[in-house]
């Protein structure tokens, strides 16, 4: 890809294409590469709106983002062989980046439609990976994954309960800056979700090691934000704030409220695909999230959210939890904070909380 440059030179873009490029982590990411000089061609067929319903469509975004001269859109599925090549092969070696966040992202609609939910996961990334190796072998490979690939071996450790959460017992090694990457992934209950990512994040790994392409996979915690299209099964900060403007009903899935979830920006978030992509390595795996710096139990989060309303929320809690579902999750992001030490959170949780709930106030309003 070409264009003119103010000598009338005709001279070579970078393109960056990610999919998923409605969703928050993708809309995000797709800005930020614009704003340092990339051209990005977004994938995006909104299925986000078919899983979870017309309020969780990614299209307002979408629009948004349709508005800005560097932006290119096509509404293909990840899983359409034919398309994907065609819109890797007409951009080629002008690709300079590939940020995979499209998926489909939850535990329950997973186990409703199992193939769909494999094919989406595993069949659309690696079809991806083929149509870079193709067209693009030289571009940067980042995948959107997910610390469910750990299972639920973080439940079988040992947890107390305090009176607002649950904690990792003080005497554990992991206690201090939680989860890191070698947290063995085998041997544990993952759901279909966490099975279907597995697959996924071992396949990036592998072209990585194998082919010499330049990969990574961020196993990303709570990843949320204002541009959050939240739904009951997924995206729990940005539903529980659209509850709490809105004052439906919310309902708590189990362990009192208590369970623990690290939570980052998706402008942190954003930027660590960008710290990657200037110094890239073949086959890495880092965690991502929120780490001790930004996290919440659900009890803790309701709390805030009722500050930022000034008013209670209607709560259900549930006694059956979400199969699979972590008790308690921080993220060890040490591994990545070391090797880009030019990376830091800009969010703690308070200025998180407050970000989502001027952004759900300013879509939806208030009853």
């Amino acid at each position: 890809m070409r264009r003119r440059g103010e000598d009338g030179r005709q001279k070579a873009v970078s393109v960056a294409i990610i999919t998923g490029s409605g969703g928050l982590v993708g809309s995000e990411t797709a800005r930020l590469f614009m704003d340092n000089g990339l051209t990005v061609v977004g994938i995006d067929n909104d299925m986000r709106g078919r899983f979870f319903g017309p309020e969780a469509s990614t299209r307002w975004q979408t629009d948004l983002l349709e508005t800005r001269p560097g932006y290119t859109h096509h509404a293909a599925d990840i899983r359409d062989v034919p398309a994907i090549n065609a819109i890797f092969a007409r951009f080629g070696r002008d690709i300079a980046v590939v940020v995979h966040c499209a998926a489909q992202p939850s535990h329950d609609w997973a186990a409703n439609d199992p193939v769909a939910d494999f094919t989406i996961n595993a069949n659309g990334t690696q079809t991806l990976l083929e149509a870079t190796r193709k067209y693009a072998p030289d571009a940067v490979f980042v995948f959107v994954s997910t610390n469910k690939v750990y299972g639920d071996r973080p439940n079988h450790l040992p947890l107390i309960e305090i009176e607002t959460r649950f904690e990792l017992s003080p005497d554990h090694v992991w206690a201090e800056r939680g989860f890191p990457e070698d947290m063995p992934i085998d041997a544990c209950l993952h759901s279909l979700f966490g099975a279907s990512k597995v697959a996924a994040d071992v396949l990036v790994q592998e072209y990585g090691r194998y082919f010499g392409m330049r990969t990574a996979c961020f196993r990303g915690g709570c990843l949320t934000g204002p541009g959050h299209s939240g739904a009951q099964l997924h995206g729990f900060l940005a539903y529980l704030m659209r509850c709490a403007v809105t004052n439906r009903p919310y309902t708590v899935f189990g362990y009192k409220g208590k369970q623990v979830r690290d939570n980052i920006h998706v402008r942190d978030v954003a930027e660590a695909f960008w710290a990657f992509f200037q110094r890239p390595t073949s086959g890495a795996v880092f965690n991502l999230g929120g780490g001790r710096h930004s996290n919440c139990s659900m009890r803790e989060a309701i709390a805030m959210a009722e500050a930022l309303t000034g008013r209670p929320m209607n709560i259900v809690y549930g006694d059956d939890n979400r199969t699979g579902d972590h008790i308690w999750w921080i993220s060890d992001v040490g591994r990545f904070q070391a090797q880009y030490p030019e990376w830091h959170y800009r969010y703690d949780i308070q200025s998180l909380m407050a970000d989502i709930h001027d952004g759900v106030r300013s879509r939806v309003g208030t009853d």
